[in-house]
C-alpha cells in the first residue's frame, strides 16, 4: 500500500502534524504501536506555553478546544525548604501565559479533530528501509507494510524511524522521577494536600527533589528526581507498593514528614521514570523523504519544554508542507533548519539549570533566584 504522507507515532507532536495537515487538505496516516486510545495512562498535566504549544494549538484550529480542558488555578507554585517551610507561595492569577491541563484531555482534543481512520491502531514498527527516491518502506509486526512518499519519525525516545537519519541513541542522563499518585486527596491525604496548595509545589536539595501537582479529581501527582545511576535504581523493587516508597523515601531523611507524605501515602506502586537523552544539537544531513520530529528529534531530560516543543514541531512541520505542495524536499529543509535551531536554543537555556538537580546549591532559595534573575515565571512543570 502507498501512501502520500506517512507519521508514526500518535503522540501530541505527530497528532499535531495530523491535523494541522488535514486543515490544509493534506492527506494523512497516523500509525501507532498502542492498541487503543485508552491502552496506557497519559500521564499528569502539562502547562502549554503561549510562545510555542499554544501556538501550535492556533495552527490546528483548536484553541477553543484547548480553552476548554484547562484546570484554572493549576497556575499557582509553591516553593519549599526541605523543612516544609514555604519560600514562595506565587498564586495564578490568569496571566502566566502557561495553563495547566491534562496530557490526556490534550491528546483527546486532537484524536477528536481527525478524521475516523487516520490513526491506525496497534501497528507497531519492526523495520524500516529506504527505497531510493525519497521513499520509504515501513513494515509493521504481524501486520504487513506501507510504502509512503514521506515518512515522519513522531515516534519518542527510541524511534524506530531515526536510524534512517542519524546513528544517534539516547543515553541515561543521570537522573531518573519515580512518579506516585495520592487520591481523593482532601479528605484522605489532608497534610499532603495542604502542602502542596492549588497546582504545583517543588522542594528542591541537591541531587534530589520533590515535585507535586494537583490534577482534576483531587489527585496529587508526584515526581520524586533522584540524581542516582541506573544500578542504584535497579536495587529497588518498584512491584512492591510498600518497600519500594520506603526506600526511596530513605533518599529524603530528615525532610517534612508532609513533604515525605507523598512518597511513602501513595494509592499506587511507584512508577520508575529514567531519563534519557540525545546529543545537545542533535542534528542530521536532509535525507530525502524522511524527517523526526519531538523526543525522535531532539530528547533532553524533562526541562518544561518537551511536550511544547513536539506540538511545535509538528505545527510548523504541517504548515511547511502545506505551503510547499510541490517541493516536499523544499519544505523538509525549511523545517529541519528551523527545528534544529530551536530545539538547540531550548536545550541550552535557563531550562538547563532550573531543572538541574545535581549541583550542591540546588535549594529552593536558588531556584527562586535563578527564575527572578531570568525574568521567568516559576510555574515550569517537568514535561
Amino acid at each position: 500500500m502507498h501512501t502520500p504522507v506517512t507519521i508514526i507515532g500518535a503522540g501530541l507532536g505527530g497528532l499535531t502534524l495530523a491535523r494541522v495537515l488535514h486543515v490544509h487538505g493534506v492527506p494523512v496516516t497516523v500509525y501507532e504501536a498502542e492498541s487503543s486510545p485508552a491502552a496506557r495512562s497519559q500521564g499528569g498535566m502539562l502547562d502549554i506555553h503561549d510562545h510555542n504549544g499554544q501556538l501550535a494549538l492556533e495552527a490546528a484550529d483548536l484553541m477553543d478546544e484547548f480553552h476548554a480542558i484547562i484546570l484554572e488555578g493549576r497556575q499557582a507554585l509553591r516553593i519549599l525548604d526541605r523543612d516544609g517551610t514555604v519560600l514562595l507561595d506565587q498564586a495564578d492569577d490568569g496571566t502566566g501565559g502557561r495553563p495547566e491541563v491534562q496530557r490526556g484531555e490534550l491528546r483527546q482534543i486532537l484524536l477528536d479533530a481527525l478524521p475516523a481512520g487516520t490513526v491506525r491502531w496497534g501497528h507497531k514498527v519492526s523495520s524500516t528501509r529506504a527505497l531510493g527516491e525519497g521513499r520509504h518502506q515501513v513494515t509493521f509486526a504481524d501486520r504487513g507494510s506501507v510504502v509512503t512518499g514521506l515518512l515522519v519519525g513522531a515516534d519518542g525516545a527510541w524511534s524506530r524511524v531515526r536510524p534512517l537519519l542519524s546513528t544517534a541513541t539516547p543515553e541515561y542522563a543521570g537522573t531518573s522521577f519515580v512518579e506516585t499518585y495520592l487520591f481523593d486527596a482532601d479528605t484522605r491525604h489532608p497534610a499532603a494536600a495542604k502542602t502542596v496548595g492549588g497546582g504545583m509545589l517543588i522542594a528542591p536539595a541537591p541531587g534530589r527533589e520533590i515535585y507535586a501537582h494537583r490534577e482534576r479529581g483531587d489527585t496529587l501527582h508526584t515526581y520524586v528526581a533522584l540524581s542516582r545511576p541506573l544500578d542504584w535504581f535497579a536495587t529497588v523493587d518498584f512491584t512492591d507498593a510498600a518497600a519500594a516508597p520506603a526506600r526511596i523515601a530513605e533518599e529524603f531523611d530528615g525532610w517534612a514528614p508532609e513533604l515525605t507524605a507523598l512518597i511513602t501515602d501513595g494509592d499506587t506502586a511507584p512508577v520508575l521514570r529514567p531519563h534519557y537523552a540525545l546529543p545537545t544539537g542533535h542534528r542530521w544531513d536532509r535525507v530525502p523523504g524522511v524527517t523526526l520530529l519531538g523526543d525522535a528529534a531532539h530528547l533532553v531530560a524533562p526541562n518544561g519544554e518537551g511536550a511544547n516543543l513536539a506540538m511545535l514541531d509538528g505545527a510548523e512541520l504541517g504548515k511547511a508542507l502545506a505551503a510547499h505542495p510541490d517541493d516536499i524536499e523544499a519544505a523538509l529543509s525549511e523545517y529541519e533548519q528551523a527545528m534544529f535551531l530551536r530545539s538547540t536554543e531550548v536545550a541550552t537555556y535557563e531550562g538547563a539549570e532550573l531543572h538541574s538537580i545535581d549541583s550542591d546549591d540546588n535549594t529552593a532559595q536558588r531556584l527562586i533566584d535563578l527564575f527572578a534573575a531570568k525574568g521567568q515565571p516559576a510555574d515550569q512543570a517537568p514535561n
